[in-house]
């Protein structure tokens, strides 16, 4: 039943199963590991808020952070909560809701197949009930007013708004206070029905453990519950322009030392999942060759007193959307916005053959290291599955990218025009 995927290269050794129901299981055994680890994802994040309801053919429209407030109830039981149950069988259990995913996991050590069974259980059991929503909201209202009043987060809030006109990339992903005030348990359920059905979802596992064993209890589990017949999901995203909606965004909040963004918006969204995973990694390598630690912009930025060491950079790519943003603090972020900039613009010159092989070792030396973290390997894995690229196939793909995409990127990417500043002082 388990069918095998090798990597000569890597030695390793990938093992699949597609169950009757359509869920996607997948196994890396790690013989020695002393723990074992679990995730248990479903294609469904933040943006998809627009959708056609399966069961009428109708367009649904639903609010903001309804995919984060799902994640919240689906571990509050009719009987018992997750967390309660993972802690008696002694595993760690967590989640997380990002823009295109939503994920579930834990980490043991012992009653591995037990607390496996725990996770299927409580994610393929949704108890909503007006009692219980209203409860959350009042949670979710509190981390939302957190996170409100966080400088370093509203200062990478206020760049997406800078960025995007409609994608709902530039919305909070646990929603606003508005928001979330619409939710029912009506609209909870319909989320559920659509997007957590098997056929959407990855079980991932990792660790020391019989891979035969374990695929006898998750069918057995699985084939004790009653789904009807996957039949995919039509996801709606608005158009959205390729300029930029505002150049600058400044707001004034309680900072000992200002915090700054400078963002670059994506014009290019490849389709094909290959050639978006290498956009990635290529975005990811040009900016390290740009503005990593190593290079002469952040040297002579960071001597000038413009830089300091909590300063950050990152490139994703998803479903109509790609940006490029960096930040951290800086006392005269004012003058440091048009020499950040310019130094960007004129970075051209630091892509050589030698730089961009360097880069490459370094970049297949994180991935494979990537392996000795179960955490970090599931959460990757997740990651590139539903994008429809195999974790093992990265190596290739970063082996295979050359001087000349790298150069293409810079002159698709580093453009005046798609840059937005977001600043936060204190006065």
């Amino acid at each position: 039943m388990l069918q095998v995927i090798s990597n000569a290269i890597l030695r390793e050794q990938l093992l699949t199963a597609k169950l009757n129901n359509g869920l996607t299981v997948y196994m890396l055994p790690r013989p020695g590991f002393n723990k074992q680890y679990a995730i248990f994802a479903t294609n469904y994040g933040s943006i998809d808020n627009s959708f056609i309801n399966p069961a009428t053919g109708q367009e649904v429209n639903v609010p903001d952070g309804i995919a984060h407030f799902l994640e919240h109830k689906l571990f509050v039981g009719e009987e018992q909560d997750a967390f309660s149950r993972f802690a008696q069988l002694g595993a760690s259990a967590n989640a997380y809701t990002n823009y295109v995913n939503t994920a579930y996991l834990f980490n043991s050590s012992e009653k591995f197949e037990d607390s496996l069974e725990n996770l299927l259980n409580f994610v393929q059991s949704p108890f909503f009930n007006e009692e219980n929503v209203e409860k959350e909201k009042g949670i979710i209202a509190q981390e939302i007013s957190m996170y409100d009043d966080q400088p370093n987060y509203q200062v990478f809030y206020n760049l997406l708004q800078g960025l995007y006109y409609h994608h709902p990339v530039k919305i909070d992903i646990a929603g606003t206070l508005a928001s979330i005030e619409k939710i029912n348990k009506e609209l909870l359920y319909l989320c559920y029905n659509t997007f957590y059905h098997p056929g959407n979802m990855l079980l991932f596992l990792t660790g020391d453990f019989n891979p035969e064993q374990l695929l006898r209890t998750i069918m057995d589990n699985q084939q004790s519950k009653d789904y009807p017949k996957w039949k995919g999901i039509k996801r709606l995203i608005p158009t959205e322009p390729a300029s930029v909606y505002k150049k600058v965004i400044k707001e004034v909040m309680d900072v000992s030392i200002p915090l700054f963004q400078l963002g670059f918006k994506e014009t290019k969204l490849p389709v094909n999942p290959r050639e978006l995973v290498k956009q990635e990694i290529t975005s990811e390598m040009l900016f390290e060759i740009l503005v990593g630690k190593g290079s002469k912009l952040y040297q002579t930025l960071y001597e000038q007193g413009l830089l300091d060491d909590h300063f950050h950079y990152y490139y994703t790519l998803g479903k109509g959307y790609g940006y490029l943003a960096m930040g951290g603090e800086s006392r005269k972020p004012e003058e440091l916005y048009p020499k950040l900039l310019a130094g960007l613009k004129d970075g051209e010159k630091c892509l050589k053959e030698e730089v961009v092989q360097r880069q490459i070792r370094q970049f297949i030396g994180d991935y494979i290291e990537n392996f000795n973290s179960l955490s970090t390997l599931s959460a990757e894995f997740v990651s590139y599955f539903f994008r429809g690229i195999n974790y093992l196939d990265i190596l290739e793909i970063i082996r295979g990218i050359k001087l000349s995409d790298l150069k293409e990127r810079f002159k698709e990417l580093v453009r005046e025009e798609q840059a937005v500043s977001s600043i936060i002082t204190s006065d």
